[in-house]
């Protein structure tokens, strides 16, 4: 999967992908979308202030999934910084879920409206608002995937560096080993994150 980002007029970005690429990519994003689960709509004439100011939940989610995309705030075992922490998920993860929601919603529909070309494949091309998007979900993806995977410090520091020597590395796993698919979809996502993320720079 060689496709990398590339900078495009307007603060934009662009990446030519086929089609396995995209459907990965899709499902990878509706995969997101189900795990982050749907918002609570106000109700019809419901008061819109009201709906800014709803409190969620004040403790972190059991999955360790969902417990990495929506961290604790602060990590001390103290009982008043605990406090804290629930008081701050309270009135921020249904805002934080709201954006993560966005985020993967706009992967889903960028490539949605991509017309295949004969050679089996289309030009994703971004606008700089859908670049961010973009640039949350990958990251979202990433973070869901490493913690299936139980991805350490030490793997990420094996993947920048190429190197690792332990036979049990995640990144020298054998083609017969079920969890290589993901390896792969994992460091590839990481490899678009990294150019995405070139093209915004100044």
């Amino acid at each position: 999967m060689a496709g990398h980002f590339e900078a495009t007029p307007g603060g934009g970005a662009a990446v030519a992908l086929d089609e396995v690429e995209i459907a990965i990519l899709r499902s990878l994003a509706v995969q997101l979308l189900e795990l982050i689960g749907p918002g609570d709509e106000p109700a019809e004439g419901a008061d819109p202030l009201a709906a800014l100011f709803a409190e969620g939940p004040s403790e972190p989610p059991t999955d360790p999934a969902l417990a990495r995309l929506f961290p604790e705030a602060y990590g001390d075992e103290d009982s008043e910084v605990r406090a804290a922490s629930a008081e701050f998920r309270r009135f921020t993860e249904n805002d934080l879920r709201a954006r993560k929601r966005d985020d993967a919603l706009t992967v889903v529909r960028t490539l949605d409206a991509l017309t295949i070309t004969g050679n089996g494949g289309a030009v994703l091309e971004l606008t700089g608002d859908e670049c961010r998007n973009w640039l949350g979900a990958l990251n979202d993806l990433r973070l869901t995937i490493g913690t299936r995977l139980e991805v350490s410090d030490e793997d990420e520091g094996e993947a920048e560096s190429g190197g690792g020597s332990g036979p049990g590395s995640l990144y020298r796993l054998p083609d017969s080993d079920p969890r290589k698919p993901m390896v792969m979809a994992y460091l590839w996502l990481g490899a678009l994150q990294e150019t995405l993320v070139e093209t915004l720079m100044p």
